[in-house]
């Protein structure tokens, strides 16, 4: 099973006057994700809960440390060899809400298998991820036609259709109702249960009980939470 770990990774930001100076959206942190563990983050909007989540994801070079999928420094890859650990091996589900508008809710959902030519191997996963998430009879719907909880869960069924090693997800359940939210909350749970290492991004403290591990982010400096 696989490990993410984090060393001394930090970000920081120019204002948008330069004599403001920067802003620290992290601070030297170190966090390890263990398979089979879910662990959440959460804090308040601009805590850089998100800004930590797309260091993890290979989607922002941290300013300083480094991140290792198992031996792998992910930074010291070439882009094009970042971009394939990330399809192998990261499920990454973003706050914000993003599709190809081109593209069927299905073949959103197998995007990275399709690009990959993995197709044959996950289509059977994907579509069962549709029928658990409730949008299966949405397979041949544009994205443009569906509702913001539905893109939430067509993006979800898209980072499990791999059956990723690790699982970031942010705010993941900010668009569900009550129902939609315990279905995703449980296959999260069901997904760690099974060997997978998931960060949970959250403010919502429902979704924090369904981790093993939680800490909390303010000003960019996290900490275990009790």
């Amino acid at each position: 099973m696989m490990e993410l770990r984090a060393e001394k990774i930090s970000q920081d930001f120019l204002r948008d006057s330069a004599r403001e100076g920067y802003i620290v959206a992290v601070a030297e942190t170190d966090l390890c994700l263990s398979s089979g563990t879910v662990t959440a983050v959460m804090g308040r909007s601009g805590s850089g809960k998100s800004t930590l989540l797309h260091i993890l994801g290979g989607l922002l070079p941290p300013v300083t440390g480094k991140v290792l999928i198992g031996e792998t420094d992910l930074y010291a890859l070439p882009e094009d060899a970042r971009a394939e650990l990330r399809s192998s091996t990261l499920g990454i589900v973003p706050q914000q809400l993003m599709s190809l508008r081109a593209l069927t809710v299905r073949e959103n959902v197998l995007l990275s298998a399709l690009l990959y030519g993995r197709e044959q191997d996950v289509s059977a996963h994907a579509d069962a991820l549709m029928e658990r998430l409730g949008i299966a009879p949405l397979a041949h719907v544009c994205p443009s036609e569906l509702s913001g909880g539905e893109l939430r869960r067509m993006m979800i069924a898209r980072a499990l259709a791999g059956v990723p090693q690790i699982l970031l997800l942010d705010e993941p359940t900010g668009d569900l109702d009550a129902e939609n939210t315990r279905h995703v909350l449980n296959l999260v749970r069901e997904t760690a249960d099974a060997g997978t290492a998931v960060l949970l991004v959250t403010h919502e403290c429902e979704a924090a009980s369904y981790a093993d591990i939680c800490y909390t982010m303010a000003e960019g400096r996290l900490t275990h939470s009790a």
